[in-house]
């Protein structure tokens, strides 16, 4: 199913959340069950792509992926497995936009687990900026770039080929600046991650 191009239709923009990582900083907690106000961290993140207005909603899991369909509500959403999580970011990446193919989304939307100071306002004001298939945007914080990030259709492949490691999509949103759009979300949000022991507090 190709992208929806029709000018006259909402554009679908799928929501993509990285969810696979093994918290190896954390003494190997995966991320995506630390616990957010009772629950899961990935249903808080699942919660907030879907009240910004993303669907269809794709998780991708990987560290103790079973324990996380076990103990997460994941209902609603296509949850993907990367067996090969440790290598980073950059094959969950390529994993999650390969299970998008045939969607008809017009782009995705992608967030990681380990944001909760990201809430649906500035997940939706990164939403708000699509503007075609070609479209590039990211949410920037005091002018600059963070999470998330949202890539029109047309750019999958290029991303998914320079997707490796821990760099993400990385390689393409340089290569890229000068048609990245940033939206500046430091008003709304606060873009730390849950990387260490100390970050925990901020779960509290």
């Amino acid at each position: 199913m190709p992208a929806n191009t029709d000018p006259t239709s909402s554009p679908v923009i799928a929501g993509l959340l990285l969810a696979a990582g093994g918290g190896r900083r954390l003494g190997g907690r995966p991320k995506a069950l630390l616990e957010y106000r009772g629950r899961p961290l990935v249903e808080n993140a699942l919660r907030v792509l879907r009240e910004a207005g993303c669907g269809p909603l794709h998780v991708v899991l990987g560290a103790s992926a079973a324990e996380v369909r076990d103990r997460a509500d994941l209902t609603g959403c296509v949850v993907v497995d990367n067996p090969d999580w440790a290598e980073g970011m950059g094959s969950s990446l390529r994993v999650g936009l390969a299970s998008l193919a045939g969607t008809g989304a017009s782009a995705a939307l992608v967030s990681l687990v380990d944001q909760p100071g990201i809430g649906p306002a500035a997940v939706a004001r990164v939403r708000e900026a699509y503007r075609s298939p070609a479209s590039l945007v990211a949410a920037a914080y005091g002018g600059e770039r963070g999470h998330p990030v949202l890539f029109g259709a047309d750019r999958w492949a290029d991303i998914a080929s320079s997707a490796t490691g821990d760099k993400g999509a990385r390689v393409h949103l340089t290569e890229h600046a000068n048609e990245l759009t940033l939206v500046e979300c430091g008003d709304i949000a606060e873009a730390f991650d849950i990387d260490t022991p100390p970050d925990l507090a901020r779960l509290a």
